[in-house]
């Protein structure tokens, strides 16, 4: 989705759509990537 959006601002210069591409970017730095929760998960 991230790449999408931001394909799509760069095609069409669309604000929106560089919002989203922020937001979504803000939000991965934010989460836990999926493996390192389950490697977590096992250490204890």
């Amino acid at each position: 989705m991230r790449d999408f959006s931001w394909k799509y601002f760069i095609n069409t210069g669309d604000v929106d759509a560089y919002l989203l591409y922020k937001e979504i970017h803000e939000q991965d730095d934010e989460e836990p990537n999926q493996e390192e929760v389950q490697d977590d998960a096992w250490s204890d």
